[in-house]
């Protein structure tokens, strides 16, 4: 399912991605907030991006590059992924390039997605957040969603444990 937006195309991920998704997850900057450390091995990436792309054949989540529509250039990737249709609810994620940072791209992204997984029958997004990660809090927020909870020590990050915020939003 292709998703645009004013200024963005939202394809599904493919493996061709693979090596701009490495940029981002190489990046300490980028992955400074994620739930491992920067990623060091191209072919941890392109088993990474293989299992999203079964993912998305398997008919079990969604997963999008985020490229500008006037030029093709990636900007990062968005996802609504452990769909649970029992249940009609699903997670929301998003990374983004530095380079796309403060420029609203992301909010534009999430904000489609959100409008899709109302159109597949979801009826609760959650999504999850390092405390210190102050912009997807904000984004978050802006997108409608509401701090429902407070994991102390829910990550474990090179022997460092990490709180977390939990998010949800009714749709």
């Amino acid at each position: 399912m292709i998703l645009e937006t004013e200024r963005l195309t939202l394809a599904p991920v493919v493996q061709g991605d693979a090596p701009a998704i490495y940029l981002m997850m190489s990046d300490p900057e980028v992955m400074a907030h994620w739930d491992v450390e920067p990623i060091e091995d191209p072919d941890v990436v392109e088993a990474y991006v293989a299992a999203q792309v079964r993912e998305v054949e398997e008919g079990a989540g969604w997963y999008w590059s985020m490229r500008l529509i006037e030029d093709g250039v990636f900007l990062g990737v968005c996802d609504l992924s452990d769909v649970d249709w029992r249940h009609h609810r699903a997670e929301v994620g998003f990374m983004m390039g530095k380079d796309s940072w403060g420029k609203g791209y992301a909010f534009e992204a999430m904000a489609s997605v959100l409008a899709f997984a109302a159109s597949q029958g979801l009826k609760r997004l959650t999504a999850r957040t390092h405390v210190g990660n102050v912009r997807s809090d904000s984004l978050l927020a802006k997108l409608g969603f509401k701090q429902e909870g407070y994991l102390h020590g829910h990550i474990d990050r090179e022997g460092e444990r990490r709180d977390c915020r939990l998010w949800g939003m009714l749709l």
